[in-house]
This record gives structure tokens, sequence and C-alpha cells, in this order.
């Protein structure tokens, strides 16, 4: 079950991510996740929040590029070898994952957002090995 990022493009310059931040407090919305990948002109700020078309709208009418992606949230109890044990069940499906970033770790459970290009097949692979993924209602109730 694919859940719904946003990605924003910024520069890497002192204070972007503190200006990205207080636009989205200002406007009551509250990041579930984010990750921050950067070279050295600038930087993506990947992040998981409740009303994805709404923090769209509100970057987009300061300026900033944005874009919407699927990703799969998947859910391992929280043991040395998590990471491997979703790794290993894409590997063996021939599914490259592009990237991952916690989303949480509750109840011995940690929540593993997987960018990957087949989100269907990424999805059958997981639960093949025993792997559950989360759906959008139930991270946001985290």
């Amino acid at each position: 079950m694919a859940v719904k990022q946003i990605s924003v493009f910024i520069q890497n310059k002192k204070g972007r991510l503190a200006k990205v931040s207080r636009l989205l407090a200002d406007n009551d919305i509250y990041i579930r996740a984010l990750s921050i990948a950067d070279t050295q002109d600038f930087g993506i700020l990947r992040l998981i929040c409740e009303d994805v078309d709404k923090v769209n709208s509100v970057l987009k009418e300061e300026g900033y590029l944005t874009t919407i992606t699927d990703v799969l949230v998947a859910k391992v109890k929280d043991d040395a070898g998590a990471l491997a044990i979703i790794a290993e069940a894409l590997r063996d499906a021939d599914i490259s994952i592009e990237y991952v970033y916690e989303l949480a770790t509750v109840d011995n459970i940690v929540y593993l957002v997987v960018r990957v290009d087949d989100n269907k097949a990424a999805a059958a692979a997981l639960a093949g090995a025993g792997i559950k993924t989360a759906t959008e209602e139930e991270i946001f109730k985290l």
C-alpha cells in the first residue's frame, strides 16, 4: 500500500530548512517523517505529511519546486538486521531500492520508508517475505 511523499527542492544555503519548516508550521502542517539529501548546490527535502495536497499548495505558493511520489512504508520488528530483511526480500525479487529512511519506531516495530521503481511488485515481494506495509491511516495514528 503506497503512502504519499512530497519532495521539496531547496537551495543548499544556510537557513533554507528553517524557512521551509516555519512555512509548514505557520500553516498547521505536521511533519510525520523527513529525510534530507543534498548536493553542493541544492537539497531534496522529503516529507510525509497528512495532507499532501495542502503541503504542495503551500510550498508552490512560495515558489518551491515539489514532486509527489508514492512510497512504501515497511513494518518490521526493531531488531538488528531489520533493514537487511527488507533489502534481501527486494533483492531476491530483483527490485532496486532508490532510498530508505526511518519514519518511526513504535512498540518494537520500525517503520521504514522505502522508495522503489515498482511499488506493486515491491509490496508483493515484501508480503511474500512476511513483511507488512503500513497504510497512510495507520502511520498518521502513530
